[in-house]
């Protein structure tokens, strides 16, 4: 049982191991600039496909190096996690049926003016203890459960893109590629059952207790490690070009196809079960059964001035609709974890808990951006906002609302500048405080970081990129 309660420790220290989707956590310098594109940070392109456009160079190429390479964490009462985990690891190994003790209260009985009431009494006062001992753990893991989870990821961009090509007529051709995957893992509580008590509850007599066999006796949970992850090889080629122009302004429009080969799948492991499942933890979250295919369609328009620039993009317009591998529905042929966990999880599914066979519908979601900004977009004040929330490949919610400084430096010395604040208005409610540097116009670095909320969740996303000069 301890090695699954560990998963939940060191999956915080294990995002080496899972990635995440760009539109619910952002990479590069979108970490700090949110939807806005400015066209010193290459990474924004991901935003508003109309933002291609302006990363190009009168004509000819743009194309990145390495990354960037995001990694996040997030979570509930991720401060404390060690201790959480001790708490059930305490509570599984402790002998509750100790106290069950049939010689004693024979001897006992021997003395008392009323051995049959007595003997009653004495077994009504020992399982009563163990049942409120058992009420009190119930509490605990109860509490364990709705405030802790881990949720770890990170994205790994293709070397050398995106690709960005304007033509002689000025439109705009964009390539992408990027692999990702995001894990989340979940304590399900189930109430600590005595079990193997049967013959101890029918006694009547004193005489009773010599036919009496709790051998048996033991504490049966269903409290589980409920886990999901989702990982996508994503493919995508844009468009945009400027439709119109004044003295003043120009408006630009563009559109993206996104090509995703997404692998869903969830595993639930019963902790107080010592036996190992057929499946480690490392091969769950890195295997790619039942691969969905589908393709996205994202549109954009930006509206570019001299001194300030307005945006609207709405991405995933089809709503694409993806498989999860799911769990088994049938225990046949099943042995030991395997048939244990089976088990549990249609149990949990019946009370509606969650689905054998999930779904995932990748929902349209429209995001808006402003900025003010000098005339080359070295300097920017910029903020967007999701219009509307929706839910990622593991069903958390999330609506961003962001606000940002920044300075992009053409001296070789002094480093680009930026920071800003974001926030998920649904779901965790999580207050992000972000900043980054860009070393030598090339190298990029940004972090951000939400303290613990009232909620007791918190989470911090880093990303390292490094682009040729522009």
């Amino acid at each position: 049982m301890k090695k699954y309660l560990m998963v939940i420790g060191l999956s915080v220290y294990s995002v080496y191991s899972a990635a995440s989707m760009n539109v619910y956590q952002p990479i590069g310098s979108s970490i700090v600039l949110g939807n806005y594109g400015n066209r010193h940070a290459l990474s924004t392109a991901a935003g508003n496909p109309a933002a291609s456009y302006l990363m190009a160079n009168l004509q000819g190429f743009r194309v990145s190096f390495l990354g960037p390479v995001g990694i996040a964490v997030e979570g509930g009462g991720i401060d404390d996690i060690n201790d959480r985990v001790d708490e059930l690891e305490a509570i599984f190994d402790e002998d509750f049926t100790s106290s069950i003790d049939v010689e004693a209260i024979k001897t006992e009985a021997q003395s008392a003016p009323d051995p049959d009431a007595f003997v009653v009494a004495k077994i009504d006062e020992v399982l009563a203890d163990i049942n409120s001992s058992l009420d009190s753990a119930d509490a605990v893991i109860s509490d364990i459960s709705q405030t802790t989870y881990v949720k770890f990821a990170t994205t790994v961009q293709a070397p050398f893109l995106p690709i960005i090509y304007k033509t002689r007529r000025r439109g705009v051709f964009t390539l992408d590629a990027s692999a990702s995957l995001v894990g989340r893992a979940d304590i399900l509580a189930d109430n600590l059952t005595l079990t193997g008590v049967d013959e101890l509850e029918a006694v009547t007599s004193a005489a009773d207790l010599d036919g009496v066999d709790v051998s048996g006796a033991d504490v049966e949970s269903d409290t589980s490690v409920y886990m999901k992850r989702a990982s996508d090889y994503h493919f995508s080629v844009g468009y945009s070009e400027m439709v119109s122009r004044s003295e003043t302004s120009a408006l630009i429009v563009g559109g993206r196809l996104n090509f995703h080969r997404l692998a869903l799948d969830q595993k639930l492991t019963v902790l107080t079960e010592d036996d190992d499942s057929s499946v480690s933890y490392s091969d769950f979250f890195l295997s790619r059964d039942s691969v969905s295919s589908g393709v996205s369609l994202d549109l954009g328009l930006i509206l570019a001035a001299r001194n300030f620039q307005l945006g609207a993009s709405i991405a995933n317009v089809n709503e694409p609709e993806f498989d999860y591998k799911g769990l088994v529905s049938n225990c046949t042929g099943l042995v030991g974890a395997d048939k244990t966990s089976c088990e549990a999880a249609l149990r949990f599914a019946g009370e509606g808990v969650f689905s054998l066979k999930e779904t995932y519908k990748m929902e349209a979601q429209m995001t808006v951006d402003a900025a003010i900004k000098s005339k080359d977009q070295h300097f920017s004040l910029a903020g967007s906002y999701d219009v509307n929330a929706i839910s990622d490949p593991l069903g958390d919610e999330y609506q961003w609302a962001t606000v940002s400084l920044s300075y992009f430096s053409d001296n070789w010395v002094l480093p680009g500048m930026r920071i800003g604040y974001r926030k998920n208005l649904v779901g965790s409610e999580l207050n992000y405080y972000t900043a980054g540097l860009t070393f030598y116009r090339r190298l990029d670095v940004d972090v951000a970081y939400a303290p613990e909320n009232d909620e007791g969740n918190s989470g911090a996303f880093v990303s390292v990129g490094y682009s040729f000069v522009f």
